[in-house]
């Protein structure tokens, strides 16, 4: 029995077991019931040391089936020439069961049920040759049964060995996953922060690149109009003034968008109340808002999502809308938390007023944690965007 087939633990028990038997029953056969001749005593101890010597030469797993077939002839054999030169109810038949074992182990069930038989069947004849008949049909009774026994435990031995080998390699096969999925996130994470980083690249070079290209190119047509045209060149430079001043209101927007994220602790309503401050601050506006102070417990991504669309629909309000009122309400009932932001000012031109690709990422973001986004026009002027999540389910539940 090699380690490949059990534990080494269970192999080296198993060598231990079977010549602990091999040598009781050599103390059994020649002191307490020796052969008739010297001689005979001298073929015993020979046979019991070639059967010592067989069991360290079981052939390896992996070895051709015919070696072991081979090793479980010469084994079974040699202890048949016991059974045979000393017959009677000895300890000899007892030495079967390392053959039978390793057959069970090494072997298909069918080839290992011709062994049992051959072995059960050599037992009988012993008995029967040795004896008288009915001994023999008794020692085909006994032994049979207890090598069926000893063959269907080492059958349930190789059952649960397999079993264990397969919960190896189904815990590998896990970690594994594991590890894969733990790459997945930190890739996962490291696009979200490329994207975003993306995003408001987007934003500054439409918007505050945009208005100081047209800056620079008034500027130098004001340049030249100087010498000729000085009204014109100063009506050029005003405009100029008034493209520099939206820029600079544009740039702050984005260094506020920048400097107030959701920290690891910092509580959502902490989050709004910041958000909101640097925009008051960048546009001169007020925004009433209501942030309630009973707010349940919410995941990290819930927290970010919600904080994302209160930012991106502060940051339309201030380059689109011409508001004069702001208003931003935060809600929590039932299943559902909702976050409204509106404003009373120009409202939606055209369908394609909310298609940006911030909103486009406030929607996506919705969609992933089962909510909805809607930017529609307000009763009354303006527009409002209504951003929806359902509560997790430990959460609604409580």
């Amino acid at each position: 029995m090699t380690q490949e087939i059990v534990t080494r633990r269970e192999s080296i028990g198993f060598v231990i077991t079977s010549y602990a038997i091999l040598v009781a029953a050599g103390v059994v056969g020649l002191r307490f019931d020796p052969p008739a001749t010297v001689a005979l005593r001298w073929l015993i101890v020979i046979l019991l040391a070639a059967i010592a010597l067989l069991q360290l030469r079981i052939p390896r797993t992996g070895s051709p089936a015919w070696q072991m077939h081979a090793y479980l002839g010469v084994h079974g054999s040699l202890i048949a020439a016991l059974m045979f030169i000393q017959p009677g109810w000895t300890m000899y038949p007892v030495l079967y069961m390392a053959p039978i074992t390793w057959a069970v182990l090494a072997l298909p069930l069918r080839q290992s049920v011709y062994w049992i038989t051959a072995y059960t069947a050599a037992t009988a004849a012993s008995f029967a040759l040795g004896i008288s008949l009915t001994e023999g049909l008794i020692a085909l009774f006994l032994y049979g049964v207890l090598y069926a026994f000893l063959g269907a435990f080492a059958g349930a031995l190789a059952r649960a060995d397999a079993a264990r080998r397969d919960s190896q390699a189904l815990l590998a096969e896990l970690q594994q996953a594991h590890d894969q999925l733990q790459e997945y996130a930190l890739r996962v994470e490291e696009l979200a922060v490329v994207e975003e980083r993306n995003r408001l690249a987007r934003e500054m070079h439409d918007t505050l690149g945009h208005r100081l290209t047209v800056a620079s190119v008034q500027l130098e047509a004001a340049e030249r109009l100087c010498p000729t045209d000085a009204e014109k060149a100063a009506s050029m430079v005003g405009t100029v003034r008034e493209q520099v001043r939206e820029a600079l209101g544009e740039l702050r927007s984005t260094v506020a968008a920048l400097r107030a994220p959701i920290e690891a602790d910092l509580h959502l309503r902490s989050a709004l109340r910041r958000l909101i401050d640097h925009f008051e601050k960048a546009t001169g506006l007020t925004v009433n808002r209501a942030l309630p102070d009973d707010m349940p417990p919410l995941p990290d991504a819930y927290r970010l999502a919600l904080f994302r669309a209160a930012q991106e629909a502060l940051s339309n309000i201030q380059k689109h809308a011409g508001a004069g009122q702001v208003w931003l309400v935060l809600t929590a009932a039932g299943e559902t938390v909702s976050l409204l932001v509106s404003d009373d000012g120009r409202g939606l031109a055209s369908s394609t007023d909310h298609s940006g690709f911030g909103l486009q990422g406030l929607a996506e973001r919705a969609g992933q944690l089962g909510g909805e986004l809607h930017v529609e026009p307000r009763p009354g002027g303006g527009t409002q965007l209504s951003f929806r999540l359902p509560l997790p389910r430990d959460q609604g539940d409580a």
